[in-house]
This record gives C-alpha cells, structure tokens and sequence, in this order.
C-alpha cells in the first residue's frame, strides 16, 4: 500500500546538467522522441530552449499592443472631450482642437497601460506567484539557481513510462549528472 501511494505522489523524472547546451540538446531529444509535458529549468535564459521543449509563442506582445494603443486612444479622447466638447472656449484664437498639444498625454498613456499589461501579463501567464512546485524537491534543485540546469518530464505526458522514460534520460548523448524521481510532498 505504501508503494501505490508513493507512485500517486510521483510527478515525473529529472535529468540533472552542468552545461546548458547539454539541456538544449536534451530537451531536443525528449521533443523528438515524442515526450511534450516537460520543462526545463535554468539559473539563466538559454537560446533556443523554448523551440527545443516546444514552448509555443506568448500572447503577451500582443496584449501589449492592445493595451498600448488603448491607452494612446484614451488619452487622446480624454483630452479630446475636455478641449472639444465639454470645455471649448476660444482663447486667442487657437482652434478648439489643437492635436499637437495632446501627443505627450497620448504617449504617456500608451507607455502606461503597456507597462502595467505587460507586468501583471507576465505574472498571470507564469502562473506567478507559485511559492511551491513539486521540482522543489528534487535532489540538488536548489542549484537551479546558479550552476546547474534540469529537465523534468511530467508523469502526465502521455509517452511517459517510468522505466522508459528513465532509461531515456539516463542514455543521453548528452549525458546527465544525475537522473532521479521527482515527488510531491
């Protein structure tokens, strides 16, 4: 019994690197083997990393330009209604509707909805803030954070089988430091 519990809690298998070209060409490998939930952890960006686990596109440029031009568009209508509209009053002789005089409004409020959709963007599309994930228990992760990079294949990718899957890892080209079971406390 105590052995099925222990399988319940198991979250999958990680495969421990001390170069990052070794997880590049890893994850490459875990791609076209077939393996797709998988990620890989690094204390640094690494080029290529994302085309290599088959991390798709982000939505956030997008939103940022959304977010962008509807704040540029608010601006200039805001100034729009207060000069046009609701406060219109001739004063030596300059037309009510002097669009020169709203471009820094209209700048600044592009820059600010942009920044402030790209930042919580960024947060809510991570997933952040997570104080906790299963990888955190793997052994020697905390070096994730400075020398060493990971790639954990998830229990629920549908090509995994636990004996396969590390026999997989273990017999990288690149090969691994270390390769053990990640478990969820």
């Amino acid at each position: 019994m105590h052995e099925d519990n222990q399988e319940d809690k198991l979250y999958g298998i990680i495969a421990e690197f001390d170069d990052p070209d070794a997880l590049v060409a890893a994850s490459q490998s875990a791609y076209d083997k077939g393996y797709r939930v998988m990620e890989g952890y690094s204390p640094f960006p690494i080029h290529g990393i994302d085309d290599a686990l088959g991390i798709p596109e982000t939505k956030l440029p997008r939103l940022t330009l959304g977010a962008g031009l509807t704040g540029a568009i608010a601006g200039f209508g805001m100034q729009w209604f207060a000069s046009v509209q609701h406060y219109n009053y001739d004063i030596g002789g300059r037309p009510y509707f002097s669009w020169p005089a709203f471009i820094p409004i209209t700048f600044e409020m592009n820059i600010l909805f942009a920044a402030f959709t790209t930042g919580i963007g960024m947060l809510l599309l991570n997933g952040l803030p997570l104080p906790y994930h299963p990888v955190m228990n793997a052994k020697n992760f905390e070096r994730a954070t400075s020398d060493r990079f990971f790639l954990c294949i998830e229990k629920t990718d549908p090509l995994y089988d636990e004996h396969s899957t590390r026999e997989f890892l273990e017999n990288l080209e690149t090969k691994p430091l270390d390769v053990t079971e990640v478990v969820e406390s």
